[in-house]
């Protein structure tokens, strides 16, 4: 009897895993690491097994030649499923825009804060700042009219460096792009995050 029940056990686990098998369906997935703002390569795809599930939406293997070319919306890991958010068309944020690389010494932006779609603002420090940047604002220039700054929306977020250093490509208008330009070589640059919907 006891070996009876044992083996009807097997049976209906082995149906179950079976039946399990029969729901899984296949998706796309990364295979390695692409930093947000960068273009999707067809090396960087591949495929994966993964069980029915209505709370996940990953992108379906069918969709891959659809998804390569277009430029991850954030970091992308190896191993995680790729979703529609994870992605973005075109040339992303910044087509229409033009795009500056801004290198940014530690502590003039909120490092872990920023991320591909923010809205910043890119404050422009006095030339002789001193070595306190925060308190520059006192060295002959208008108080009242406040620092320059330049709105600008981020298209990426690079590595910190060995110095804490790191660089944000920035898309901003054509109008503000070379003036930017012209700051962010001087190194003279700090980001300050806007509220995302109106919240901090």
């Amino acid at each position: 009897m006891a070996w009876t029940l044992v083996a009807l056990v097997g049976a209906l686990v082995a149906i179950s895993m079976v039946n399990r098998a029969g729901d899984r369906v296949e998706v796309l997935a990364v295979a390695q690491d692409v930093q947000a703002g960068q273009v999707v390569k067809a090396s960087d795809v591949t495929t994966a097994q993964v069980a029915k599930d209505p709370a996940l939406s990953p992108v379906p293997a069918a969709d891959r030649d659809r998804i390569v070319g277009q430029r991850a919306a954030v970091d992308l890991r190896k191993g995680s499923l790729l979703t529609e958010a994870s992605v973005q068309s075109g040339g992303g944020l910044g087509d229409d825009l033009q795009v500056v690389g801004v290198e940014v010494k530690k502590g003039m932006a909120p490092r872990d804060e920023l991320r591909p779609g923010d809205q910043v603002l890119a404050v422009v420090l006095p030339a002789q700042a001193g070595s306190s940047p925060a308190g520059a604002g006192n060295a002959g220039e208008d108080s009242d009219a406040g620092p320059e700054s330049v709105e600008a929306t981020v298209k990426s977020v690079g590595r910190t460096d060995a110095t804490g250093s790191l660089v944000v490509n920035l898309a901003v208008a054509t109008t503000e792009g070379p003036q930017l330009a012209e700051k962010a070589a001087a190194k003279r640059i700090a980001l300050v995050r806007q509220p995302r919907d109106g919240k901090q």
